[in-house]
């Protein structure tokens, strides 16, 4: 079961990025043109947020079935992979979540179409530097591969 959650975690990974990468375009476009904000992009930025939501819930998952029980924090501040899954990696992307969730949640209080298109271009961009600086990418060296 534990394989088959990191795997499905590893791989959820592209189409996070992906819808990412859609929705900042979607909004960076919407705030230089100054179009109207409809329930298209609504949806874009919506079910990015929701993705990455399951992304993390996968992850704390395979977290506590990986580390959970195993974590010895004194002796494992010493081991880099350790450190990385248990410490780096969680707190980054769970700051990512949270960046990403207040970037939709606020925006739908703002009411002048550049200005949301604009703030939510901004809180996934940082959402996504944070993501890339938090993945296990293979030149890290972290046991991680491209899948």
């Amino acid at each position: 079961m534990l394989n088959g959650i990191k795997h499905a975690h590893s791989g959820l990974r592209w189409v996070v990025l992906a819808l990412l990468l859609f929705a900042i375009f979607n909004a960076f476009n919407g705030w230089r043109q100054k179009k109207s904000y409809t329930s298209k992009d609504k949806k874009i930025h919506l079910f990015t947020m929701i993705f990455v939501h399951i992304q993390v819930l996968i992850g704390l998952l395979s977290y506590y079935l990986n580390w959970g029980a195993k974590v010895n924090f004194k002796s494992g501040m010493g081991d880099p992979l350790m450190r990385f899954f248990t410490v780096e990696h969680l707190t980054i992307m769970l700051l990512a979540l949270v960046v990403i969730t207040f970037g939709f949640s606020r925006s739908k209080k703002i009411i002048e179409t550049p200005r949301r298109f604009r703030f939510i271009f901004i809180t996934y961009l940082v959402g996504l530097a944070l993501i890339l600086a938090g993945i296990p990418w293979p030149f890290r060296e972290l046991g991680a591969g491209w899948f």
